[in-house]
C-alpha cells in the first residue's frame, strides 16, 4: 500500500457503498500507481472506422474457425492409409502431414493475430507507473482490484462488441476441438486392445500368421526388391540389418514397404567370430544359429537406432544417448541410459538355406511403456 495511511481508509460499510468508479481511484491510490498517460482508442462511438476494425478481428477469429473445422475434417475423414508411389491414391495420402499441419496452423494463427488486432485497436492506450510494495493484499486491497478487473473489461469494450465475441468464441472452441482430437484419436484405436496381433505394443511384424514361415530380408535400397539372406551372405564379424519377409506379401507393393518402414522391425543380424565365447541368456540358450545372432535394433531407452557395432568388443552403439549393448553377453547394457538388454529374435535355416525367424521376440522390443511390467 502506498500513499494512504490507514486512518484514511474506508470502513468496511463506506466499502461496500463505494461505486466501481471510486474504488478504481481508490484502488489506484493504495498500488501506487499513477496514469501517465490514457487514451481511448475511439473517442467517438460507433464511427465507420471502428466497424470497419471490428470486422477485421472478427474475420481473423472467424480464419481461425475455419482453419479448426478444417483441422477436425482432415483428421477424421483424410486418408491416412499408405499408398504406394505411383498408385491413384498417392497423391491424397502423400498430403495428409500436410494438410494437417497447414490447417492447424491456421487456426492458431488466425486466433493470434485477432487477439493481437483486438488489443491494438480497441484496448486504451495506457502508460501507467507503479511503486513496488511487499507483503500480502488486505481486504481492501482485494476489493479494489475486483473493480480495477471490471473496468479494465469495460473500458477494452469487448462487452458491446458482439460480433468480435462470438467469432472470437467459435474459432477457440474449435481449436480447443482440434486441440482435443489430438489426444483423444489416438485413444480410440487401443494399440493394447488385443495384445496378441502383430500391430500390438507386444508383438512386432516377425509375429508369424497362420504358420506362415517369416524370411530375413535386406533393404537393397529398392523397396520392391526381396532379397532373402543365406549364413555365407555375411562374413565373419559382419552384421546387416534385416526386416521380415512373407511369401504372401511378394507381389504385395504395400506389405514390402510397410515391412521395411514398420518402426519395430529392424533387426541387426550379427555373425560373431568363429571361437567366441558368448553368454546366453537363461531361456534363450537356442535362440542363434551357430555363429549368427539377431537382435532388436530398437534401443530400449527411447526407441533410437543401436546402429553401430564394435566387432572387436562385440558392443552395439545406440548414437543418440550413448548406450552401449554387449553381443557376447545377451545384447546386456554396459554403458549409458538403457537399463534392459536387447530383445534376441530367434532365428534358425530353412531347407533351402535361407535364414527365417523361429518365431517372434518373446518381449515387447524397445522403450517401456505403461503396460510393461519390465
Amino acid at each position: 500500500m502506498s500513499g494512504v495511511q490507514p486512518n484514511d481508509l474506508p470502513s468496511e460499510a463506506e466499502l461496500a457503498g463505494m461505486s466501481r468508479d471510486e474504488l478504481v481511484k481508490l484502488g489506484t491510490k493504495l498500488d501506487g500507481v499513477e496514469i501517465v498517460h490514457y487514451e481511448e482508442r475511439w473517442p467517438v462511438k460507433g464511427t465507420r472506422a471502428e466497424r470497419r476494425a471490428e470486422r477485421l478481428v472478427a474475420l481473423w477469429f472467424t480464419i481461425a474457425a475455419l482453419g479448426g473445422l478444417a483441422f477436425l475434417a482432415a483428421f477424421l475423414f483424410w486418408p491416412w492409409k499408405y499408398e504406394a508411389p505411383n498408385t491413384e491414391h498417392h497423391f491424397l495420402y502423400s498430403l495428409y502431414t500436410p494438410v494437417i499441419g497447414l490447417t492447424l496452423g491456421i487456426a492458431i494463427l488466425g486466433l493470434g493475430v485477432g487477439a493481437l488486432l483486438y488489443t491494438k485497436k480497441f484496448i486504451p492506450e495506457e502508460l501507467a507507473v507503479q511503486e513496488r510494495g511487499d507483503g500480502g493484499s488486505a481486504e481492501v486491497d482485494k476489493a479494489t482490484i475486483v473493480a480495477e478487473l471490471a473496468d479494465a473489461g469495460e473500458r477494452s469494450t469487448l462487452g458491446r462488441r458482439s460480433l468480435i465475441k462470438r467469432t472470437a468464441g467459435l474459432g477457440a472452441g474449435v481449436f480447443g476441438l482440434g486441440v482435443l482430437a489430438l489426444p483423444l484419436g489416438s485413444l480410440i484405436r487401443n494399440p493394447h486392445a488385443d495384445s496378441e496381433t502383430k500391430a500390438s505394443l507386444w508383438h512386432t511384424g516377425w509375429k508369424a500368421e497362420n504358420g506362415e514361415k517369416v524370411y530375413l530380408r535386406r533393404h537393397t535400397g529398392n523397396f520392391h526388391e526381396v532379397a532373402l539372406i543365406r549364413p555365407e551372405d555375411l562374413d565373419a564379424g559382419g552384421f546387416e540389418t534385416v526386416f521380415p519377409f512373407r511369401e504372401s506379401e511378394r507381389d504385395d507393393e504395400e506389405a514390402l514397404v510397410a515391412a521395411l518402414k514398420r518402426a519395430d522391425n529392424p533387426v541387426m543380424l550379427i555373425r560373431l567370430r568363429p571361437g567366441q565365447s558368448v553368454v546366453k541368456r537363461e531361456g534363450q540358450e537356442n535362440f542363434n544359429y551357430g555363429d549368427f545372432y539377431a537382435y532388436s535394433k530398437i534401443c530400449t531407452h527411447l526407441g533410437c537406432p543401436t546402429s553401430l557395432y564394435e566387432q572387436q568388443t562385440g558392443l552395439l552403439l545406440c548414437p543418440c544417448h550413448q548406450s552401449q549393448f554387449d553381443v557376447f553377453h545377451y545384447g546386456k547394457p554396459r554403458f549409458g541410459p538403457a537399463t534392459r538388454a536387447l530383445p534376441q529374435l530367434p532365428i534358425t535355416v530353412d531347407e533351402d538355406g535361407y535364414l527365417i525367424a523361429r518365431s517372434d521376440f518373446i518381449e515387447a522390443v524397445g522403450p517401456a511403456f505403461w503396460e510393461r511390467k519390465s
